[in-house]
């Protein structure tokens, strides 16, 4: 008897399946990168945005960039980096970037620049609320 896992039967994961055996190993990566990153954003979406505390106003850390990195280690990096930002009000930005890089082939170096610009943006404008709630 052929064991059976969740989601065996269902369509959706088998054309996932098919159309990523189609694809060359450079595409397959980039799907699994697209794929990360999806999940990390479902993962931000559980932090509580209501909450106002001390670490809200913590500096960024330094965590140097590599120089061989891929557009979700990126993310990743700078989600700790910044971790007191909400995710969310980036998420629009976020999945343009992503997309321009999945879609349209533009280069992992330039869009991590991109990213770290309007990381850097946030964090400024997160900080000016913060010095206006008085």
């Amino acid at each position: 008897m052929i064991p059976s896992f969740p989601g065996a039967g269902d369509p959706k994961q088998h054309r996932l399946l098919k159309l990523f055996r189609q694809l060359d190993s450079e595409r397959q990566q980039q799907l699994m990168d697209f794929a990360e990153f999806l999940l990390q954003k479902d993962h931000d979406k559980t932090r509580d945005p209501d909450l106002l505390s001390a670490d809200l106003v913590q500096e960024p850390l330094s965590i140097p960039r590599p120089e061989q990195e891929t557009v979700v280690a990126a993310i990743k990096r700078l989600s700790k980096t910044y971790a007191m930002l909400s995710k969310d009000e980036m998420l629009h930005q976020t999945s343009d970037l992503m997309s321009e890089h999945i879609l349209k082939g533009r280069p992992a170096s330039e869009v991590i620049d991109d990213l770290e610009i309007m990381f850097t943006r946030q964090y400024e404008i997160h900080l000016e609320r913060f010095n206006n709630q008085d």
